[in-house]
């Protein structure tokens, strides 16, 4: 079973905000830096790189 943000991160997060958007946007930022846009890599993220990209910040 593939682990979710939550499960790594739920004692960790303040915050969570998902914010509605259109033309096919998905990114994450994290205390306003952007580390992922689906809008420059033309796919979403699986959860293994996020966690990365987050534990680098």
């Amino acid at each position: 079973m593939e682990a979710t943000l939550k499960d790594e991160y739920g004692d960790k997060l303040e915050d969570v905000n998902l914010v509605p958007s259109s033309g096919g946007a998905f990114e994450i930022s994290v205390d306003g830096k952007l580390v992922y846009s689906k809008l420059k890599t033309g796919r979403f993220p699986n959860v293994d790189e996020v966690t990365k990209v987050i534990d680098e910040l």
